[in-house]
């Protein structure tokens, strides 16, 4: 018998999905013969059901996308629909409006690659994300994204742990944070040409954050490979934190020894800290945190909810930060 301790990130009655979404769903899978317990799951008919979603995986990535394994994060939530997922974004190397990304990146290349991995570690150099990818079986974990604009969704996410990830490459005990770079190509990156950011975008985490089992590193959602204007082909999920911490399109990894400099902390530290986790309890210098507007929603229901600490995860994470002042470390 299977016996469930509820979490604080487990969802609330009224975040959970409509009981006939649920069975049409399983019906759904019967019919198709894709019922087999523990592959496939709820995301991957959730991405059959999307119009518009007819993204396929590279070759080499084929056999892993038809063996995502369905783990339990965020089995009862209501997902986003896919064109919402997909259309209202931040992805500033397209542009700064929430439809430039999808807009303009239809001729973005993803195929071929690699990732650069330098620093403190043993194992570094140049690798093939299909590589890095085919050696863990693909999971599908459904979470929550908050936005520090005070927006959030829900999202299936296909990819890989990022702690199995870098531990592949060996850090040495001098790796006290890791460094990740989105790549840099004004020519198919249209919102580099300009000013604002200085690019590329640049993100870091604490290694005891990046070896967190929640954290993710993502090649697809909806059951298949990330569109582009979802940080294709490969981007971070860091659930417990706003969003921008999540970068995408990495092409750099790097092991350090002190604080790595981070964008948004670079341009504007009083308004985005380092850590930049989901409180609440600590305002923007420019909008209340308390609540958050769950997508899809429009102005006559705006959908607002209160937004939870640690975006919900605080059983999950909230001892990384014992100790810490949430307020000076935000």
């Amino acid at each position: 018998m299977l016996i469930r301790t509820k979490k604080v990130s487990d969802c609330l009655e009224s975040e959970v999905t409509d009981e006939s979404v649920y069975l049409n769903r399983r019906q759904f899978m019967k019919a198709t013969g894709g019922i087999a317990l523990g592959v496939g799951g709820i995301g991957n008919v959730a991405a059959a059901l999307q119009e518009g979603n007819s993204l396929t995986p590279p070759p080499s990535l084929a056999s892993s996308f038809q063996n995502i394994i369905e783990t339990p994060y965020g089995l009862d939530e209501k997902v986003a629909p896919f064109d919402v997922a997909t259309s209202y974004n931040n992805f500033y190397e397209f542009g700064y409006g929430k439809n430039d990304p999808k807009d303009k990146s239809s001729e973005f290349k993803t195929t071929p690659w690699a990732i650069t991995v330098e620093g403190e570690a043993d194992n570094t150099g140049i690798f093939d994300l299909d590589d890095i990818i085919k050696a863990s079986m693909l999971e599908e974990r459904i979470y929550r994204l908050r936005c520090v604009e005070a927006w959030s969704m829900v999202i299936p996410w296909v990819g890989v742990s990022l702690g199995d990830v870098l531990k592949r490459f060996k850090p040495t005990s001098k790796a006290k944070y890791v460094y990740f770079e989105t790549l840099y190509d004004p020519q198919q990156m249209p919102g580099q040409k300009g000013g604002g950011l200085d690019w590329p975008y640049r993100e870091g985490l604490r290694i005891d954050e990046a070896m967190n089992p929640l954290a993710l590193l993502a090649v697809g959602m909806y059951g298949s490979v990330l569109p582009n204007q979802n940080g294709a082909p490969v981007r971070l999920v860091l659930p417990w934190k706003y969003g921008f911490k999540s970068i995408k399109s990495i092409v750099k990894i790097r092991f350090v020894e002190t604080m790595p400099e981070t964008t948004w902390g670079t341009l504007a530290p009083s308004e985005y800290g380092f850590y930049a986790n989901v409180n609440p309890n600590v305002d923007h210098p420019r909008w209340t945190q308390k609540q958050e507007r769950r997508l899809p929603g429009g102005v006559l229901f705006p959908n607002v909810v209160e937004t939870k600490m640690f975006n919900g995860y605080e059983d999950e994470v909230g001892s990384l930060y014992s100790g810490m002042d949430l307020k000076r470390f935000y």
